[in-house]
């Protein structure tokens, strides 16, 4: 069996953490292929080492002093390797990170070197073969992830190796210079290892034990989610949800390769399973609940409107050459909804009117403003009667006007619209008529 273990900033934040993350390791001999992040903060007061860096290349790239924020960046990974009493000096690596941060190398290059020698402790810790990310993850001229060709070589590479680190977040373009992922990026590279070596596993530990059915500042200590498909979990990722970086999924989604969302600080705790798809039953009719604020309506009224060929396709296209993006359009017959970002809109509201006039010279447009959307999502809500109905109850109950309800046809999904201020009650009216009610 093939595991691949990926471990947050938080979890690698100091040298204590380390000695967690060496005993997950070493508890079981699967996980052979480790993806470190950059050190974390320690305490809510502290500094992730990643943003030290950004901060450090900014000062010397600008001819600033840069001298305290290096050695801040020193002394952390200095504390690190004393509390692990290895034999390792950095000195080298940081002669060769300063010169770089001078000769303006780019801040893609500075941000990487966090978890770059990250990897290299971690390696040296456990006694893994350390491969430096810039020599297996590969970006072409413009930046874009060449996921076939670094399959090919990471394959070909990790064929020959038992054991190794492959630092997080970064890979290298064809002229050698260093790029990155989006922050959050290590998750990408868990996944691409992943799928580089056919993993049985891909293990993701943070801070958190999995997936929470909702947001736990909105809900008091939500239940968690012991099994969530690939489509579920796009569901709740789109409406706000967030544990994972989004991208991913995609690689080891390809290969069916299942993802665990794990605790560092709680082992034991067997975390959320994300799966292509299952059979098992879920213990709750819903999986999750994710929602956003922000967002606006524009609804369009015109007699006969069902009659009119191109009708949508005319109001849309005014939404397009204003760059808007729509989130949902519930419709009736005379009617045409359109929820969009509201910030997104305000810019072109009165443009975006007149040109829906132009086009399709609608008897009324009404905007309403301050909206939340809700996401309920889960699959076993296909096969639950009433799902809408006891969603309607329980908003009826806690005093809140849905403004609209959407169910996508996979009936995977269930949108509600509120306003702003009803957003948090919404949320935990939901929650308790499915959850609370259920357990």
């Amino acid at each position: 069996m093939k595991k691949v273990v990926k471990f947050g900033g938080s979890s690698l934040a100091s040298a204590k953490q380390f000695k967690k993350v060496s005993d997950i390791i070493l508890a079981d001999k699967a996980r052979r292929y480790v993806v470190p992040s950059a050190p974390g903060k320690r305490n809510k007061n502290d500094d992730k080492v990643t943003d030290l860096l950004y901060a450090c290349y900014d000062a010397a790239a600008s001819g600033a002093s840069y001298g305290k924020i290096l050695s801040r960046i020193k002394e952390r990974y200095e504390q690190i390797i004393d509390g692990l009493e290895l034999n390792l000096n950095l000195d080298f690596e940081f002669q060769t990170i300063e010169k770089n941060f001078l000769a303006k190398t780019g801040r893609d290059y500075a941000a990487s070197r966090g978890e770059y020698l990250n990897g290299l402790i971690m390696s040296q810790y456990l006694g893994f073969e350390f491969i430096d990310a810039a020599d297996v993850i590969f970006f072409d001229e413009e930046g874009n992830f060449l996921s076939e060709k670094t399959n090919c070589e990471l394959a070909e590479r990790l064929s020959h190796t038992e054991r190794a680190v492959i630092p997080g977040f970064y890979g290298s373009k064809p002229d050698g210079s260093i790029h990155t992922f989006s922050r959050g990026g290590s998750d990408i590279t868990g996944s691409i290892v992943a799928r580089a070596i056919h993993a049985d596993l891909y293990e993701n530990w943070t801070d958190v034990s999995g997936f929470l059915v909702t947001d736990p500042r909105l809900v008091e200590n939500p239940v968690p989610i012991e099994t969530i498909t690939y489509k579920e979990l796009r569901e709740l990722a789109y409406m706000g949800a967030s544990v994972l970086h989004e991208d991913a999924i995609f690689p080891v989604r390809r290969e069916g390769i299942p993802i665990n969302i794990r605790n560092t600080n709680k082992p034991d705790d067997p975390g959320t399973l994300i799966v292509e798809t299952t059979c098992r039953k879920p213990k709750y009719t819903i999986t999750g609940i994710a929602g956003k604020k922000g967002f606006c309506s524009i609804t369009i009224e015109k007699a006969m409107m069902n009659s009119e060929i191109g009708f949508g396709r005319k109001v849309l296209d005014v939404f397009e050459r204003s760059g808007i993006s729509f989130e949902h359009m519930p419709s009736g017959i005379d009617t045409m909804t359109i929820f969009v970002h509201q910030t997104e809109f305000e810019e072109y509201e009165q443009s975006v009117i007149a040109g829906i006039h132009r086009a399709v010279q609608p008897d009324s447009v009404e905007l309403e403003s301050d909206l939340a959307l809700i996401a309920v999502v889960g699959r076993g809500m296909k096969s639950a009667r009433g799902t809408a109905g006891r969603i309607f109850s329980a908003l009826a109950h806690a005093r809140v006007n849905v403004k609209m309800i959407d169910q996508g046809s996979s009936e995977l999904n269930i949108i509600i619209g509120v306003k702003n201020a009803d957003f948090e009650v919404a949320v935990k009216a939901i929650y308790d008529i499915f959850i609370t009610a259920e357990m």
